[in-house]
Parts: C-alpha cells; structure tokens; sequence
C-alpha cells in the first residue's frame, strides 16, 4: 500500500514537471533566418526579411548558414549582430558568429522599444555590406 502511494507522488510529480517544462518551451518563439551564401539574409514568405518582437521577449533564433565566397579563419562563415538604428551601437549579447548548417540561440529582445538593424559580421563575399535585415522592438502590451 505504501509502495502505491509513494509511485503515485512520484507520477504526479512528474507529470507536474513535464507540463511546466511544456508551458516554458511553448513561450518561447521561434524565429528561423537563413544566412544564405548569396549574402543575404532570408526568412520564408518574406521579399524583405523583418523581424518584429515585443521588448524584453525570449526567442529562439533558429539560423541556417551557408558558405558564401569568403569566411574566418576560425570556420565562422556569417554573423548576425544587432545594432540600434539610431546610433550603431552593439546590443550586448546579439553578437553570434554563425557556422555552416543550423545553431540555435536563445535570447531575449532588447528591453529598449525602436528599430534596430541585423549585420553580417564576417566579411563573406564583395555582397557582404548588403547583408542586413530590419529588426523591430515593440513595447509590450
């Protein structure tokens, strides 16, 4: 009887843990960019990459890279870093170099509402200064 009534705690516990584990993971947002070898950032269904979040907002950056023409020597072969708009300045923390294939990233949106810029920080072909992409904090609600 005892032995029943400790497995039972234990399943109840368990199943407690596991929907709390889902209910964290079903918060997080997915955004999924291609770094694309034609220097080019790339999100499906979109001519013109954007990313649009609420200020202070976990995501998870799901990022494909493909080799362009060039890359560092330390095998990187894109960044994606996010800038302020306004003044260029680094957000602490969005500085990621990018391997090739697919690496997730878990992050938080600046706390700051306003529009920010996404840049390539590997020099990866003669296209490199073009690849950019908009990014958008919105205040919460």
């Amino acid at each position: 009887m005892r032995l029943t009534t400790n497995y039972t705690r234990s399943a109840i516990l368990l199943m407690l843990i596991a929907f709390a584990v889902q209910s964290a993971s079903a918060q997080l947002r997915v955004i999924e960019v291609l770094a694309d070898k034609d220097s080019r950032y790339k999100i499906a269904g979109e001519n013109r990459p954007e990313i649009t979040v609420k200020a202070g907002e976990p995501v998870l950056l799901r990022l494909t890279a493909r080799k362009g023409k060039s890359w560092n020597r330390d095998g990187s072969i894109h960044g994606f870093s996010l800038l302020r708009a306004k003044d260029r300045s680094k957000v602490l923390g969005w500085d990621l170099l990018l391997r090739p294939g697919t690496q997730e990233f878990q992050m938080t949106a600046p706390a700051e509402p306003g529009e920010y810029v996404v840049v390539c920080t590997v020099v990866c072909s003669e296209d490199h200064e073009g690849m950019n992409m908009k990014f958008v904090v919105l205040p919460q609600s």
